[in-house]
This record gives C-alpha cells, sequence and structure tokens, in this order.
C-alpha cells in the first residue's frame, strides 16, 4: 500500500522518474530520492497512517473548495469554469460574477447541473460533484476575479482568472527583422571618476547613452536584486534577498535632493571617510565591506536631511514615498523590516546571516515580536523603504536616457531562478518555500558531479493556492524600468532539480511546476511593460521546453561555445534561430582571452575543481581541438584577417582575433547579439568560477578600465562602428 500511495503522490507532485541528461541518454531517479523529496515537500514518508491522513486531508480540502484558486486561459480560448457541490445543491440556481480588471462585473446566472459532469467524490459521507461551467462572456486581457454567489448574493467562493495573450511581447523593430546589438555588464564591475568603488545607476545612464550614440540598442545587467545590507560579504547577485526590490550599494549618493547639505558634506569630505573611499576605487575586487559602510554613513545623514525638509511633513515628495510605500505594500514593508532586524541582531553581535539563526521569537515576518519590532524601529524601517525608493528613481532615470536615444530595448535585466535560504523573501512567505531542499542542476559536461545553488525551490502547490501572486509580482517588479527581462534558469517554468539537504547534487530530481499557466503570465507581464523576453536555457533543457519557450515568443539563449555539430566544428551564428539571443561568452565562462590561452583551466587545477589529471588532460585535449575548429570556422566565412595563423598552436589571442570573433557573432541571424565588455578590454580574469564559493573573489572584480576611457579608445569606438554595420547588414538579407 505505501508503494502504491507514494508513487501516487509522486505522480500529483509532479516528481519525475526518468529524464533525459546532459549527454542524450535516459536516467532514472533513485526511488529513495523520490521519497526525500516528498519528505521535503512535507509528506510523512516514514508512516503509513500518517501518509494517508495527509493526503486524504488535501484531497478533502480540494473537493471542500468550490473553484479552484486559480486558472489561467488564453486568448480567444473558451473559458470553462470548474465548480464543486454538495450534490444535494447542485440543482440550485447561482451566480457566476466576473469582476473585469479596471472595468465592470459581468453576471452570468448557471445551474451546475446544467453543465459537464466531470467528477464525483465522498467527503464525510456526503457525495459532492464537480462540473465545467462554459463563461458565455468575451474577457479582455487580465487579471480577473470569479465570485460564486448563492441566492440571497451570498458569496460562497472566488478565484483568480487570468486571462492572457498567446506569446510574449516583441518590439516593432525586431517582428520587422531589425537585428540589434548590445552589451552585458555585471553593473557592480564599472568604474568611473565619480562612483564609490562599485558601479551605480549613474555609471549605468552614462554607459547606456554611450553605447546608444555608438549603435548599440541594449545594456544587459547581472542581476540586480536586493542583497543585505547588513551582510555585506554574501554579495552573488544569484542569491538574494529578495527578488521585487533593488541592491541599495547602486545608488549613486551625490545623485540624491540633500546631498550637498552642510551635514552631509561634512561628513563625507573627513580624512577618514575620503581615505576609505579612495581605497574602496584603488582595490581590483569590489570590497564591498568598505563600499557599504560608506553608502550607509551618507544615506543614513542624507536620509536626514531628506526626513526633515519632506518626510515629516504635507510635502510633494513625502506623497510620492507614501505612495511608493503604498504599492510596494507586504513586500516592501517585509524587506525594510528584515533589513532593520538583520541590522539590529549584527550590531548586537548576535548571529544575524539570516532568519534561520534569528531569535525564535523573530523567524517569521508574521509574528508578534516582529510587529513589535517594526513599531519600536519605524523610522529605521522607514529608512530601509526610502533607499528603495531612491533605487527605483535613480533605476528609472537610467532607463530614461536609453528612450532619449531611440534605443530598441533600452535596459534588460536578469531574473535570478531564487533566493538564498536565509532570505527575507522566504522569511516573508515561509509557506511557499520548501526549505530542506535546494535548486541546482544533475551532472552535465560543465560540472560532471551537478551542482547544488542553495536556493530553496518554491513549492509548486503552495504557489497554485496562493492564486501565482508570488510569481506575478516577480516577473511586473522585474520588468519595470526595462526593455527586456532575461530569466535565469529558464527552464524552472517547466522543472527544477531539487537536491534535499545533506545529499549531493546528483541524489537530487527533477519537480515539475504548471509551465503553461507560468508562461500565460509571463506573456500577460511581458505585453503590459512591453518587455521582450530571453530564456538562459543552457544544460540540460528538454526539447518540450524549447519547443513552448519558442510558441510562447520566449527567445532563445546561443552561446557560440556551445553551438558545435557532432563533428566538433561549429555552427555558423547564422544558423542561430532568429527567436534568440546569442553571445559569446557569459559569467559563468571564462573570458575570450582567458578560453584561447586556459587560463580557466589553470585556475580551476589551483582551485581543485578536477578530481583527476586524466580529467583535466581530457579537457585541454577537448579545448586544443575546439579552439582549431574555431580558427576553421572563423577563416571559413572571412571573418578574421589572412594574417591570422590558421593552425592554434602558432596562433594567440590578439585584439584583431578577439574583435574579429565579436564581427563574426555580428554576421548571424539571431534578432539579438550581446557581448560582454570584459571582451571588449581583452581581459583575463573571470568574473566568477561555477562551483567556487571562498575558493575565488567571485562577483567581485572590476572593469580594467573606467568608462571615461572605454569609450575615448579609437579601436573600441571602431569595433562598435563595424558591429552597427553588420547587424544592418543582416536585418537586410
Amino acid at each position: 500500500m505505501t508503494s502504491s500511495l507514494k508513487d501516487k503522490l509522486v505522480e500529483l507532485r509532479g516528481i519525475e522518474s526518468n529524464y533525459i541528461d546532459a549527454w542524450g541518454k535516459p536516467a532514472t531517479i533513485n526511488p529513495a530520492s523520490k521519497d526525500k523529496l516528498l519528505a521535503a515537500m512535507g509528506y510523512p514518508v516514514d508512516d503509513d497512517a500518517a501518509l494517508q491522513a495527509k493526503l486524504d486531508q488535501e484531497i478533502r480540502e480540494a473537493w471542500l473548495s468550490p473553484l479552484n484558486p486559480v486558472q489561467v486561459n488564453r486568448e480567444d480560448e473558451e473559458v470553462f469554469i470548474t465548480v464543486r457541490l454538495p450534490i444535494e445543491l447542485v440543482t440550485d440556481d447561482y451566480e457566476l460574477a466576473i469582476d473585469v480588471e479596471g472595468s465592470n462585473t459581468i453576471k452570468q446566472p448557471f445551474t451546475p447541473a446544467d453543465g459537464e459532469l466531470i467528477g464525483v467524490q465522498h467527503i464525510d459521507d456526503v457525495e459532492f460533484q464537480e462540473y465545467l461551467i462554459k463563461l458565455n462572456a468575451a474577457l479582455p486581457l487580465g487579471y480577473h476575479s470569479v465570485r460564486l454567489v448563492a441566492s440571497g448574493d451570498d458569496e460562497l467562493a472566488h478565484m483568480r482568472l487570468v486571462m492572457a495573450p498567446h506569446s510574449c511581447y516583441h518590439p516593432d523593430a525586431i517582428q520587422q527583422g531589425g537585428k540589434l546589438w548590445g552589451l552585458s555588464v555585471q553593473l557592480y564591475c564599472l568604474r568611473s571618476a565619480n562612483n564609490w568603488g562599485v558601479g551605480d545607476f549613474s555609471d549605468l545612464a552614462a554607459l547606456l547613452k554611450q553605447a546608444a550614440t555608438r549603435g548599440a540598442h541594449f545594456v544587459g545587467l547581472n542581476p540586480i536584486h536586493a542583497l543585505y545590507p547588513a551582510n555585506p560579504g554574501a554579495c552573488s547577485p544569484y542569491g538574494p534577498s529578495s527578488r521585487r526590490w533593488l541592491n541599495f550599494i547602486y545608488i549613486d549618493v551625490t545623485g540624491i535632493e540633500g546631498y550637498d547639505d552642510p551635514s552631509v558634506q561634512s561628513l563625507v569630505n573627513d580624512s577618514e571617510f575620503q581615505a576609505t573611499l579612495q581605497h574602496a576605487r584603488d582595490v581590483d575586487y569590489v570590497d564591498y565591506d568598505a563600499v557599504t559602510r560608506l553608502k550607509l554613513k551618507a544615506l543614513n545623514q542624507v536620509f536626514e536631511v531628506q526626513n526633515s525638509r519632506f518626510l515629516s511633513k504635507n510635502t510633494r515628495q513625502n506623497k510620492a514615498f507614501k505612495a511608493f510605500v503604498a504599492e510596494g505594500g507586504e513586500s516592501l514593508e517585509t524587506l525594510a523590516v528584515y533589513d532593520a532586524l538583520q541590522e539590529h541582531l549584527a550590531e548586537q553581535g548576535k548571529p544575524n546571516w539570516g532568519w534561520p539563526v534569528f531569535p525564535k521569537a523573530y523567524e517569521e515576518f508574521h509574528q508578534p515580536k516582529v510587529a513589535a519590532f517594526k513599531k519600536s524601529h519605524a523610522k529605521r524601517v522607514k529608512f530601509f523603504q526610502w533607499l528603495q525608493w531612491q533605487a527605483a528613481q535613480q533605476l528609472e532615470a537610467a532607463n530614461s536616457v536609453a528612450h532619449e536615444h531611440n534605443m530598441v530595448i533600452g535596459l534588460y535585466r536578469d531574473l535570478a531562478v531564487g533566493v538564498s535560504e536565509g532570505s527575507a523573501e522566504i522569511w516573508g512567505n515561509r509557506d511557499l518555500y520548501c526549505t530542506e531542499a535546494s535548486v541546482g542542476a544533475p551532472p552535465d559536461v560543465l560540472g560532471p558531479l551537478g551542482q547544488n545553488w542553495g536556493l530553496p525551490p518554491m513549492d509548486p502547490k503552495k504557489l497554485y493556492e496562493q492564486a501565482y501572486q508570488p510569481i506575478i509580482d516577480l516577473f511586473s517588479s522585474n520588468m519595470r524600468a526595462t526593455g527586456a527581462l532575461r530569466i535565469d534558469h529558464v527552464m524552472a517554468l517547466l522543472r527544477l532539480w531539487w537536491v534535499v539537504k545533506g545529499d549531493t547534487a546528483k541524489q537530487g530530481g527533477y519537480v515539475y511546476y504548471p509551465v503553461d499557466d507560468l508562461l500565460g503570465i509571463l506573456a500577460l507581464e511581458s505585453h503590459r511593460h512591453q518587455s521582450l523576453v530571453i530564456g538562459e536555457d543552457l544544460g540540460t533543457v528538454p526539447d518540450e521546453i524549447r519547443d513552448k519557450l519558442a510558441a510562447n515568443g520566449v527567445y532563445s539563449y546561443r552561446v557560440f561555445f556551445f553551438e558545435q555539430a557532432e563533428d566538433g566544428g561549429f555552427f555558423s551564428p547564422g544558423h542561430y534561430p532568429v527567436q534568440s539571443m546569442s553571445t559569446l561568452t557569459t559569467h559563468d565562462m571564462p573570458t575570450l582571452l582567458g578560453y584561447w590561452h586556459c587560463l580557466d583551466l589553470e585556475l580551476g587545477k589551483e582551485l581543485g575543481l578536477y578530481p583527476t589529471d586524466e580529467i583535466l588532460s581530457t579537457l585541454y585535449t577537448s579545448r586544443h581541438d575546439n579552439k582549431q575548429q574555431i580558427l576553421d570556422t572563423l577563416h571559413g566565412h572571412a571573418s578574421i584577417p589572412d594574417w591570422i595563423g590558421r593552425q592554434v598552436e602558432q596562433q594567440g589571442m590578439n585584439q584583431a582575433l578577439n574583435f574579429g570573433m565579436q564581427k563574426h557573432m555580428a554576421t548571424g541571424s539571431s534578432a539579438l547579439l550581446s557581448l560582454q565588455l570584459e571582451d571588449w578590454l581583452e581581459m583575463d580574469k573571470p568574473v566568477n568560477v561555477p562551483g567556487t564559493f571562498n575558493e575565488y573573489p567571485n562577483w567581485k572584480r572590476k572593469l580594467t578600465r573606467p568608462l571615461e576611457a572605454i569609450f575615448a579608445d579609437p579601436a573600441l569606438n571602431e569595433l562598435a562602428e563595424q558591429l552597427t554595420r553588420l547587424r544592418q547588414q543582416a536585418s537586410e538579407s
């Protein structure tokens, strides 16, 4: 019985039993791993009676709910609503009241028994029947509310009804065949004459202006999600505290009203402050501790100025701030209280890396002690809300520069696949996350042992029960002030590799998500924000998700080094899908110089990433073969000058080869081409080494030249001109 029940639960909860691995071979999930995944979802797998009771309770709760929590339909589809009622009530008269978003209420009388009977279940000796009721009215795109109303206007239940477009938004210029290029950058890597040791939103505005005037139509960013002001060492943009809010470290303090106040100037002109600032600017790797300390000191004082001048009075600024806070709602409040509480615990010398080590009374947002803390530290909570307000305004200002210079896309942001275990996002919605598991990846070519990213997954069942609101909020907030959104590990819309705590990544298993519903919501938000969507579809990618993504208008992500034929040759970029963004390298890969000179393999050996010398030797051999194939491809397409060597043994990386590879990509068929500033600058060190934590300074390495110097370089200006010309030619062919 137990085995049968577990098998049923495995199927119900979307746990995959078999999959095709990165080498194209069938793989099977260990039954023990499936049991552990069920346990991580909260099922008592070691107690037969308790397991049966929990399943019975879930079935009971579902049938006692007259309506589903949410339903997603596409435009022009017939819409059927599922209604469940006791058998003695199914012949009564009811009304479906559809509150159309931003409009009127449509009322449709009906009798359940006149619909299509699709299910029967007995609960407490009472027979319940389930019917499909067709909606007669055509509904516009949007989020609508459907209420089940009995006689006497007694509302029995309500649900969210999402009407979504068939495909994500595409800018007119791309629909008409335009081929665009742009730059990708880790924002914190930017150097400039004025920033405080980390790239900021003013640097971003300057970069947009300079890129646009040279023919680029977008600048792609690393995730700029909120991290941890009280724990600056946790600097990975892919392990954020909240994906809805921004990292305050990108605020340009000098650009805020009140910075010129004598009290602020006295602080920042202090000799000790200036010495720390100079250090933060000079070092080659971002000193997050120093930068955070400097910015918080100055921002605290600017806040005091604004709070005194504007935010405690009936002013235009205060009205705007209060509107921002009201719109941010509980999500913004959660982050601000979390940041204030984490800071408070740090000041007291208590463990504070995340809510799992907070005192028990503070380990969840909706606790009485947290409410008391919020009240007693109201001004500090207000400060952290104010930081988000300032960050949002400066991001909007940067985006406006893109509009002013007629960039087709402008900014494109990156949505991380999850949040770290100790995050504010989990602290505020514990029910949604399975904290006994983590997201990762099964073994593949780049990670033969698999990967564990330390990011607890959302429970798809809870996400459905919450009417997909967390996903709606994520898509909406990350599409603001942007022209495109890149979704990291886009396969998460279909399935995620879960790894239970204590297990290795190899012992994980796939859990499926409601992909069609999530893609519908993505398409709706894409049109609302006029934001193109790019899906990072690298790694172990099943054909079904690639097909679904393409059908839903999501742009594929094509990396040159991964686009190889079975004979080892590299596909011409002219054969890439039009609906894709192509690139040479990513933040998880070596730079072009690093790749060509095998610096990544040398570094991996130093860091102990390769279990045996045999594995490393195989990688060197493969790299040599790949480089030869690349030279053959580049010469075959006349993408590099004839004087560049044809044998890899005699040809090192130089500017002509580097720029030739970039121009080779510009001739391709992808609608979008993204190039890294690191490769423009012919840098050798990577920004991130996957599989490392403290072994390498990930997410800290700065660019080797400041922005002012980059765009004063004649060679780079000529490269930009050639890229623009080649992209124009590609769009005309």
